[in-house]
């Protein structure tokens, strides 16, 4: 299985539309964002994201999504300067940031894959 900081730089690869990558996988949270971003926001504030908001809010989709939905695979926030694509994963989720003017669902599966799980 690829490092996280290795997956980060594939992920960022997609597209250059990407801003900020993050993989939180069994309790480890790895992130990086481009830099000399425009309108970025504070690193702290990221990581508690990734810990709290982001595990929160896929946990309350998929148990929507397992109801009767057929299940969850992300959930997509729009920010006021950028979109937020939150996957699910078996052991945690990845998080990645995009600048506006990009269809960051035109990325979840490619994303997915890079992650192992087509």
């Amino acid at each position: 299985m690829p490092s996280a900081p290795d997956t980060i730089e594939k992920i960022f690869a997609v597209t250059p539309n990407i801003r900020y990558v993050a993989l939180y996988q069994q309790g480890n949270l790895t992130s990086r964002q481009r830099s000399a971003l425009s309108s970025a926001s504070a690193s702290e504030s990221d990581r508690f994201e990734e810990l709290f908001i982001n595990p929160a809010l896929l946990t309350l989709a998929r148990q929507r999504g397992n109801l009767d939905c057929g299940g969850a695979k992300f959930v997509l926030v729009g920010y006021g300067n950028f979109y937020q694509l939150v996957l699910d994963l078996p052991d945690g989720h990845a998080s990645v940031c995009f600048e506006l003017a990009s269809n960051p669902l035109s990325y979840a599966d490619t994303i997915r894959t890079i992650c192992g799980n087509a």
